[in-house]
């Protein structure tokens, strides 16, 4: 069983949201915590949170986009820190429109942020835990990235299906070499990244994966990935309804997609519920 204590993690991506949610968890299970982000302010303030906690922790700014940031930063990690054990690629944006509206350099911005982040990453620290024969890459999908729904938000669609592919591929091939992967698969998750959402199309509708899922919080979230890094799964989702949801897309993919359209048709839009909250 993969433990935390004692390692070291380098998060792109941790200033707030689910990157911060996981830093501290992270670092309350015994790990020490690089906070790579692009807003230096907030990752000093999670960094901040650790420290204030008993941990400890080291704040970077970061622009992911670039190779030579992300080299950067993982350079910076390892004088401060000593040998990075496990790095999660997190950054990630998303957006909202209709296909036709998007422009092509939206797309390679969120394939920017979504995916080759997590190839910038590992073009660094693939060759140094390959070569020491161990370590921990940890990337960050979605449920959009797992079965069609989002159709208001393709690129982003697309960049999660590609780090889920690179994800399950890597382990096939990492695994043998003791270097560990593993993907999580966020549902619907309480977290400020629709702040920051640019639509290109006006009146589109915001399509969720599903009615049967509840909103959850980035610190839920967490506790579900380190238990999953701990129990040594690939694939890690936010909630585990997704797997019948997996299996009805693999068993008949027209059929599943036909249902999508119809229940949209009739204003089924997929939208999760909100926790309930204690009666007075």
């Amino acid at each position: 069983m993969f433990t935390f204590t004692g390692k070291t993690a380098l998060i792109y991506g941790a200033a707030q949201g689910i990157g911060r949610a996981v830093a501290l968890e992270f670092a309350r299970r015994g790990a020490a915590v690089g906070i790579a982000d692009i807003d230096l302010e907030a990752a000093e303030q999670t960094a901040m949170a650790i420290a204030t906690a008993g941990g400890r922790a080291l704040a970077m700014r970061c622009d992911v986009t670039l190779e030579e940031s992300v080299r950067s930063a993982a350079v910076g990690a390892e004088s401060r820190l000593g040998q990075i054990d496990i790095v999660m690629n997190n950054v990630g944006a998303i957006l909202n429109g209709n296909p036709e509206d998007i422009p092509t350099a939206e797309w390679r911005r969120i394939m920017d942020l979504n995916f080759f982040a997590a190839v910038h990453s590992n073009q660094y620290f693939l060759p140094k835990m390959i070569a020491r024969g161990g370590g921990y890459i940890v990337n960050t999908a979605s449920f959009a990235g797992l079965y069609p729904y989002a159709a208001n938000r393709l690129p982003y669609v697309a960049a999660k299906a590609a780090v889920v592919a690179l994800s399950e591929s890597l382990a096939v091939y990492l695994h043998p070499l003791g270097v560990r992967v593993s993907c999580l698969c966020p549902g619907p998750v309480a977290t400020g990244v629709m702040n920051a959402m640019k639509t290109w199309s006006a009146n589109v509708v915001f399509r969720g994966p599903g009615s049967q899922y509840e909103v959850i919080t980035a610190e839920r979230a967490a506790q579900i990935l380190a238990d999953g890094m701990s129990e040594g799964r690939v694939l890690i989702p936010t909630d585990p309804k997704v797997w019948e949801v997996m299996q009805a897309h693999a068993a008949s993919p027209d059929a599943f997609i036909e249902e999508k359209i119809e229940a949209f048709a009739h204003g089924d839009h997929g939208k999760p519920s909100m926790p309930k909250t204690p009666s007075a």
